[in-house]
């Protein structure tokens, strides 16, 4: 009953914080109406967390106020729509989703709970350097438009950087991760699994 409490809550949640409906370029009138609408909406939603208990609450609170950050950051991507806007947009949404999943992982112990951690750590740092090499990418791209052949040249390169850089920040992440794993072995089944990841992720 509980876990049933909790999704129609989210849901509930999710339809209040919508803020992607509303059309670009909006008028300052509508962009402060809009702020003014999610903080009202994570007040009023958050009371819903209130009969809650324990862990219950913090994952409620969490999402509520993983949703409002989102909210308010759409509201910005659209009022100024820009490759910085957009990025603080996924930022917004990867520090969300871990915010609440790592409020999940409290209902663990243990080891258990060890890897819950780190495979939420390890879906934000994904998401947050995919957001990080979306942005570089577009930013490279959009000056190369403007300038020569060899600026053409650079931005590219610095695509493959960011893509580099990324794809480091990511296996760096799953590393952790399995390394976290190895915990729930001891002695020689841990050294050989501990082995395996380092393999696995060529270190």
């Amino acid at each position: 009953m509980k876990i049933l409490n909790i999704s129609l809550l989210t849901f509930a949640l999710g339809i209040a914080f919508s803020a992607g409906t509303l059309a670009q370029g909006m008028s300052e009138i509508d962009y402060q109406a809009g702020k003014d609408k999610i903080a009202a909406t994570y007040k009023s939603n958050k009371t819903l967390c209130e009969p809650l208990s324990g862990n219950m609450n913090d994952i409620c609170e969490a999402d509520a106020k993983g949703r409002e950050k989102v909210a308010t950051a759409e509201l910005e991507a659209t009022y100024k729509p820009s490759s910085e806007t957009h990025y603080q947009l996924r930022l917004a949404k990867a520090s969300a989703d871990y915010a609440v999943e790592n409020e999940r992982c409290d209902d663990l112990a243990g080891n258990a709970k060890d890897v819950c951690v780190k495979k939420a750590q390890a879906v934000e740092t994904t998401a947050k350097a995919d957001a990080e090499m979306q942005m570089k990418t577009s930013q490279a791209n959009a000056t190369a438009n403007e300038k020569s052949d060899e600026a053409r040249s650079d931005a590219s390169s610095e695509t493959a950087a960011a893509r580099k850089d990324a794809t480091e920040q990511k296996f760096d992440a799953k590393y952790k991760l399995a390394k976290e794993k190895c915990d729930m072995f001891a002695d020689d089944a841990k050294d050989r699994c501990l082995d395996e990841a380092k393999e696995r992720f060529e270190l």
